[in-house]
């Protein structure tokens, strides 16, 4: 049914029409087809220049219907705005027209003439651009506005939360079922759902392992077993510590007891220092009299600590004799953080920190600055946060900024806000515990638009009170500037303009700031990621470019790899290194640039990444993969129209994809995994790197527009983080060494795929052993649902990872716990549930007759 709230006029709410309209406003989306036949082109202006790049014809089919309280009517000239992925093709309503606000806010505005009547029902049926996979792309909070009233969000569009998995729900949107028109955009696509029974076909083909001897995650290089009696960890460890302090140990050694080992009289020596021990490396002896550690530095003890916690844990504290010989095998093992799309707080982040800990991640990349909000608190700049840090229904962008990505526009919404520095020192504190390092990054030139529109703010305060030349000092517009752009995001606002003093003022001003916090708590500030990705075509008509393009004769369209060149020199005079994505390093001068500039590689396997990473390893660079159809957090984990996550980069990364990723041979990837479409297909190996060089290491990123709760932040990083954890710690058995030129394409017998499943399973065992962790520490994870079939009047059932929970209903009946294949008749649900039972996956249905074509 419609999603309507009628207003009847005995409780009728207090407020103007149109909050009385949005309180009432039936609401309800349907996306009807992601492959219709005709697909209008996009709409171009053709004053933009350079001009934008036409993305292939495909498009979607979409409904809005609403349904008009009884007694409301609407007002005159109302609108109704809305985040949209994607731009208006086509528009079919006889009552509204649409347009685009900025980024991904459009508006129906009524027709001139036209007017809504109570108790009517009415329709806006849109053609868009971008198909639309899973619900999860309707974004909520839509809002209406008229003339002379504050807007108001609809109510009816409001997310949920669902009881069983904690979890946003999207109650206004119309479940997805149409797989033939829902599933693809386009014939040669081979993405099918992941049904309840591909799911067991899937899961069964990958086979199950038994309980592991050793449970350490991520995988020591090397774990034996000597003989010996057991020890009794109950009793408590005895510390003994040379070379390092016990305070540098207090985050490992909280580990240890938080599974039952506290202080008491089973000796543990720690010794930090032994030159013989790679850096983060260590060596862990237990035997029956106690237990050894050695190590090159605090964080090889600390890791050492951590591993012998997971065990203990898995022993039940009687552990049988163990030697552990571990070292990384990269030194940058990172998780990017998107705080500044939707805005996750202190306690989040030092969560994450903590988890990340325990699986050996040593660097935490805080992305604080964006379009759509800044999330750092910069004394000397105090708009930036006053502004830029709240979205909120001020359509003037005056006092804070329009609400995108369907953010809630209230200013206690969790979404909104930003870190303070006690919060930013907190997290150093926190970080600095457990040998992590935090990459602060604030995007530019492009992807600024809350920095520029918190700026303006500034201007404008500071000229009405007669302080112009201050007020001109931070100011990040140039006046005379009539360059029409639009960046990737459809901004026409978001691009600093890299010829004006006042923006290297503000680069500067914000390094000074973190570089100070940084060395308050005690970790100078050595990498800042200064973003310098998709960079609109802006300054074209700006006159400081132009003058800069005659002075230097650099042609304006290179100016931005000139900011680059520039912000990174300033850095390296700080001592600090310049960390940008790759596609920002591009088209620089590496002989401009520091030699220890980090790039981070987010081209797809597929397409430029490969050739890119090679590249830039090769001019001597530390090269971070961040490889996004393989790393990004924010892809879907399967393909569902149930599960959220964008799907640019690919439509699918489950845990299995990340784990068999290969750092290290890069076109060896082909062999096992798909393109977007899902077909086999070649990596080619053009640009081969040079022998003696290799990537510094390997990142997971997780952007959050479409992450608007901590509780969806957990869902998207774990258990996959695991995965990551894992190809940054642990070079795989099974991945063949890289020899510079070879080519792989799907299947190719150079990597045993019979080894990569005998890993899967002793990785999935690992997996399993951690969740009740995960439990245990409130992290939201993903519970995947399991895998089913009915065969000849039988349910059967398996899950992803080896010993999870099942539970099942069927004819309405109450839930019962899945043993083994039982009779059933009819529809049956099934989900996973948590070990304790408080918490269960997503549910999922399995019909009889769909088992004779699946």
């Amino acid at each position: 049914m419609l999603v309507t709230a009628l207003l009847m006029a005995s409780t009728a709410p207090a407020g103007s029409a149109l909050e009385r309209l949005a309180a009432g406003l039936g609401y309800r989306v349907t996306v009807i087809d992601n492959r219709p036949a005709d697909c209008p082109p996009l709409p171009l202006d053709p004053a933009v220049a350079p001009p934008v790049p036409l993305p292939p014809r495909r498009c979607m089919v979409l409904d809005i219907d609403l349904d008009m309280p009884a007694n409301v009517a609407a007002p005159a000239g109302l609108e109704l705005r809305t985040s949209l992925i994607g731009s208006v093709l086509r528009l079919d309503s006889p009552d509204f027209t649409s347009r685009v606000e900025n980024g991904d806010v459009t508006i129906f505005a009524l027709k001139p003439g036209r007017t809504l009547v109570p108790g009517r029902h009415y329709r806006i049926r849109m053609t868009a651009s971008v198909p639309f996979f899973s619900r999860a792309f309707v974004l909520p909070n839509a809002v209406l506005a008229a003339p002379g009233v504050a807007p108001a969000v609809i109510a009816a569009t409001r997310p949920g939360t669902d009881p069983d998995t904690g979890l946003e729900t999207l109650p206004f949107v119309a479940p997805m079922t149409d797989e033939p028109r829902l599933a693809t955009a386009a014939a040669v696509d081979r993405n099918v759902w992941l049904t309840p029974e591909r799911a067991f076909a899937r899961y069964a083909a990958r086979g199950t392992a038994a309980a592991p001897d050793i449970v350490i995650l991520p995988k020591p290089v090397q774990a034996t077993r000597p003989d010996g009696a057991t020890l009794d960890l109950s009793r408590g460890v005895r510390l003994a510590l040379r070379g390092g302090s016990r305070t540098a140990l207090i985050p490992a050694l909280a580990g240890l007891a938080r599974v039952g080992v506290g202080s008491g009289a089973v000796p543990l020596s720690i010794a930090i220092g032994d030159p013989s021990i790679a850096p983060e490396g260590y060596r862990l002896d237990v035997a029956a009299t106690g237990i050894r550690i050695a190590s090159h530095d605090v964080a090889g003890a600390s890791y050492a600590l951590r591993s012998l916690a997971q065990q203990a844990a898995h022993e039940r504290l009687r552990m049988k004799p163990l030697t552990v010989v571990d070292a990384p095998r990269y030194g940058y093992r990172g998780l990017h953080v998107d705080l500044a799309r939707n805005f996750h707080g202190r306690d989040e982040i030092l969560r994450i920190v903590e988890q990340m800990a325990a699986l050996k991640l040593n660097t935490l990349h805080l992305h604080l600055g964006d379009d759509e909000g800044w999330r750092m608190e910069i004394p000397a700049l105090p708009e930036l946060t006053q502004v830029g840090a709240y979205r909120c229904l001020d359509l003037s962008d005056a006092t804070c900024l329009q609400p995108q990505l369907g953010a809630d526009p209230a200013r206690d919404a969790p979404t909104n806000g930003y870190l303070t520095t006690g919060d930013y020192l907190a997290i150093l504190a926190a970080a600095k515990a457990r040998q992590i390092t935090v990459v602060p990054s604030f995007d530019m030139p492009g992807h600024s638009r809350a920095a520029i529109k918190s700026m303006e703010a500034r201007y404008r305060r500071l000229a009405a009170a007669g302080r112009l030349a201050e007020a001109e000092r931070f100011r990040l517009v140039e006046p005379g500037d009539t360059t029409r752009y639009a960046s990737i995001q459809n901004y026409d606002d978001n691009t600093l303009n890299v010829c004006i003093q006042q923006t290297y003022r503000f680069v500067d001003t914000i390094v000074s700031a973190m570089a100070r916090l940084h060395q308050q708590a005690g970790v100078p500030l050595r990498l800042y990621h200064i973003g310098a990705d998709e960079t609109a075509g802006a300054w074209r008509n700006s006159p400081a470019c132009r003058a800069e393009a005659a002075r230097t004769g650099t042609p304006v369209a290179n100016l931005g790899a000139r900011f680059v060149e520039r912000v990174a020199t300033m850095l390296a005079a700080r001592g600090i290194h310049a960390g940008a994505w790759s596609d920002g390093l591009t088209h620089a001068d590496p002989s401009a640039l520091p030699a220890q500039t980090h790039s981070y590689i987010w081209g797809g396997l597929f397409d430029r990444g490969v050739a890119e990473a090679h590249a830039q390893v090769n001019r001597g660079w530390p090269v971070i993969l961040s490889i996004p159809d393989v790393t990004y957090l924010d892809m879907p984990q399967a393909v569902s129209p149930d599960e959220p996550g964008a799907t640019w980069a690919t439509r699918e990364i489950d845990l299995f994809r990340l784990y068999a990723f290969m750092p290290g041979n890069l076109p060896a990837n082909a062999a096992t995994i798909t393109n977007i479409l899902n077909q086999p297909g070649v990596i080619d190996d053009r640009t081969p790197l040079t022998p003696g060089h290799q990537v510094a290491g390997i990142q997971g990123q997780l952007w959050s527009e479409m992450v608007r709760r901590d509780s969806q932040m957990d869902y998207m990083l774990f258990p996959r983080l695991f995965a990551l954890a894992e190809r940054g710690w642990s070079r795989a058995a099974w991945e063949p060494a890289y020899v510079p030129g070879a080519a792989y394409s799907y299947g190719d017998e150079r990597v045993d795929h019979s080894a990569m499943l005998a890993g899967w399973r002793d990785f999935a065992a690992r997996v399993a052993e951690r969740l009740p962790a995960l439990d245990r520490d409130g992290i939201t994870y993903r519970l995947t649902p399991p895998g089913a079939r009915i065969v000849d009047g039988r349910l059967e059932a398996n899950s992803e990872t080896p010993g999870q929970r099942i539970d099942y209903r069927a004819d309405g009946a109450a839930w019962a716990r899945y043993a083994a294949p039982v009779a059933v008749t009819g529809a049956v649900d099934l989900r996973t549930v948590t070990a304790d039972g408080k918490r269960a996956s997503h549910t999922v249905t399995v019909l009889p007759e769909r088992a004779a074509w699946q």
